[in-house]
């Protein structure tokens, strides 16, 4: 999936006409804390709450601020874990979309990454949860694949934890079966060690 893919278009962007009062209550009514400052489609940098907030006139243009903006942002054909991670890093509840001109296409918002990824971990799905401690030279998903389908189930999804300075890792697994009890048999049989299991 890549960024493009993931835009939405209920949040407007902030222009540098606009008032103080207004990209606040822009933000409360959208419930973000960031907000692109854009002229003619061209990305200027986030405005966030905290730059407003000592503010005293809130009738003057943001135009007018003295701001340190910031540039965080990803271009249209970047991956979602390079948009995931921008947002984890700069702590946004929004990350603007660009083209390869930088010219301003829309924004991710932290709700619509969200509903992304309770897609992609079929959290909707019936099913168990089987989670799993592996040294990193045993993670072959091929074989816990081959372990699942035995009992005629499928793996949904599955991602993986690890832990610094350590060879120990954590895979988790969701299946597409409710009573999982014969896999976990099987799982135990292999030598797996079993962290957790969720109906």
């Amino acid at each position: 999936m890549l960024a493009i893919e993931l835009i939405s278009d209920s949040i407007p962007p902030a222009h540098t006409s606009d008032s103080i009062q207004k990209v606040m209550e822009r933000m409360l009514e959208f419930r973000i804390r960031h907000l692109p400052i854009v002229n003619d489609q061209q990305f200027l940098g986030l405005i966030s709450d905290s730059d407003l907030i000592e503010e005293g006139d809130y009738q003057a243009s943001i135009g007018s601020l003295a701001l340190s903006l910031v540039n965080p942002y990803v271009l249209e054909d970047q991956h979602i874990y390079d948009v995931i991670r921008l947002f984890y890093e700069q702590q946004l509840t929004i990350v603007p979309v660009l083209d390869a001109k930088k010219t301003y296409l829309g924004l991710i918002t932290i709700n619509t990454l969200t509903e992304y990824f309770a897609k992609l971990t079929s959290v909707s799905d019936p099913g168990g949860i089987i989670v799993l401690e592996i040294s990193n030279k045993n993670n072959s998903l091929a074989h816990m694949a081959q372990i699942v389908e035995s009992d005629n189930a499928q793996i949904l999804s599955s991602y993986v934890r690890t832990f610094p300075d350590s060879t120990r890792m954590e895979v988790t697994l969701k299946v597409n079966k409710v009573d999982i009890s014969a896999i976990v048999a099987t799982f135990m049989r292999y030598e797996y060690e079993i962290k957790a299991t969720l109906n």
